[in-house]
């Protein structure tokens, strides 16, 4: 390709605050529509907003958790424009003088580690929602989600493809979720983002025409949109013509970039200070303070998940996608005592069982203590592994200990050596062609005497155990031969 594009984000984070950013309404908009409202969200003459501290405080968090540069002093802007899900004609934003800049995110693992730098992030507020009603051919508009609080990352155009840019925003998802300061629900709409993308011959250093695709919200969808939007760009060019600028939206239904309307500029916007919101003013001492409380975050739990259990980089990684599970693998770790043996089955069993039943890690049935126990059990040989699975479904379903779920099934693995060489004999007896087929050198016959052990035994048979027995007998055969 003779062409690169240059791609730049603005994600827009909703706070889990429990009221709005400026009044007393709540944030949630899952009530009825337009029962979250009141004349400040509402835009009535003479409402006044109230700056909710809440917001400030997970804002703060963010951006140290970013790296940002943060102002002591930020001021609040209103942003003009004029649509039917806005009720006051603009949006209370941030401008020039925002809360933090100069930060970055990293995502990755060496060697392909990336560092994209953030620009700036700003406290705003989110606008209503239009729903259109084909059938009657109107569009209502909930207020509901009108002034709850939004935090906007913006990233420099510093992007180079579309799959990068949503290992961005998966990394910025997973540490929003880990300060616990948003539920991340991109269909929800709780994260969504902005993308703004050009195009220029490679090695050059001269930034495209950009044009900006808005609203979207998924990772999939994230990637596609860019890559017909760079696509239809270089169509453009290579045919002679000239990109405008544009803002655009994404039809995931038909794969398609569709042009909404010209590409706004910020003099479109008449921004100008917020006339009924005082500058906002931090002290140091409650930045160092929100520094001091942050939790340990995913790259750096994961390097100690490596170092401190021995872990695979894989498994790290994935335990630590979410502060839940990592916080889940971790008490199980201790109580277990076998930081690998957890991580199997939480990876593979415990995972399986809770995309099953659709539940998420934090509203597991079966708690650290009691997979633990249930690791400890197989690992004594007290149950197989298979019959540890068995346990591990019905611990899912009745919620019982793996304790009273063995007693009550009469669940043992027959690990004593005595009653596996009785097993073994009558296996050996009752398939003496197949003695002779492992005893003319076909060693893979093991596994057909595994199987009828096995089957004797309904699975109960310790595996180890029974096949050093059948190890041993055939070996005596062979002497005897």
């Amino acid at each position: 390709m003779k062409h690169e594009p240059v791609i730049g984000l603005e994600i827009h984070a909703r706070l889990k605050t429990k009221t709005k950013a400026f009044c007393s309404c709540p944030s949630g908009f899952d009530a009825d529509p337009n029962r979250h409202t009141c004349p400040v969200c509402m835009g009535l003459p003479g409402a006044l907003p109230l700056l909710n501290r809440r917001v400030v405080d997970f804002a703060i968090k963010a951006a140290a958790s970013f790296g940002c540069a943060i102002n002591l002093t930020s001021l609040f802007a209103r942003k003009s424009y004029f649509y039917p899900d806005l009720p006051k004609g603009y949006q209370i934003t941030q401008f020039d003088t925002p809360l933090a800049t100069l930060g970055h995110v990293t995502f990755g693992s060496d060697p392909g580690t990336r560092t994209i730098g953030i620009v700036r992030m700003h406290i705003e507020e989110d606008a209503g929602r239009c729903v259109h009603d084909p059938d009657n051919d109107v569009s209502l508009v909930d207020f509901n989600r009108a002034g709850a609080p939004l935090l906007e990352i913006v990233t420099g155009p510093e992007i180079r493809s579309p799959s990068e840019a949503a290992r961005l925003v998966r990394s910025v998802r997973q540490t929003l979720m880990y300060l616990e300061i948003c539920d991340g629900n991109m269909e929800e709409g709780s994260l969504r983002c902005d993308a703004n993308v050009s195009i220029r011959p490679k090695c050059s250093d001269t930034l495209g025409t950009r044009t900006e695709i808005k609203n979207i919200n998924s990772f999939k969808f994230l990637e596609r949109a860019l890559e017909r939007e760079i696509e239809r760009q270089i169509s453009v060019v290579d045919s002679g013509g000239v990109i405008v600028p544009a803002t655009l939206l994404y039809n995931q239904k038909t794969d398609s970039i569709m042009i909404m309307r010209a590409k706004e500029e910020s003099d479109d916007y008449r921004y100008f200070p917020e006339p009924d919101l005082l500058p906002l003013r931090l002290d140091k001492s409650w930045i160092d303070e929100i520094k001091n409380s942050l939790p340990e975050l995913p790259p750096a739990k994961a390097r100690r998940f490596v170092t401190h259990y021995g872990l695979p980089e894989y498994d790290a990684d994935l335990l630590t996608s979410e502060r839940p599970l990592a916080d889940y693998f971790e008490a199980c770790a201790r109580l277990a005592g076998d930081p690998k043996s957890v991580s199997n089955w939480i990876m593979t069993s415990l995972l399986t069982e809770l995309g099953r039943v659709g539940l998420p890690i934090s509203s597991c049935p079966v708690p650290p203590q009691s997979l633990a126990r249930l690791i400890k059990i197989a690992k004594s040989g007290g149950i197989s592994q298979k019959m540890a699975k068995e346990v591990l479904s019905e611990m899912f379903r009745s919620g019982s200990s793996p304790d009273e779920i063995v007693r009550e099934k009469g669940l043992k693995q027959l690990s004593a050596p005595s009653e596996l060489e009785a097993v073994v004999d009558s296996v050996l007896d009752a398939n003496p062609a197949e003695v002779e087929r492992y005893l003319s050198g076909n060693e893979n016959m093991i596994d057909f005497f595994m199987g009828r052990v096995m089957k004797y035994t309904y699975g109960n048979a310790n595996p180890d155990t029974a096949c050093e027995i059948l190890k041993t007998r055939l070996e005596r055969f062979r002497r005897s031969a």
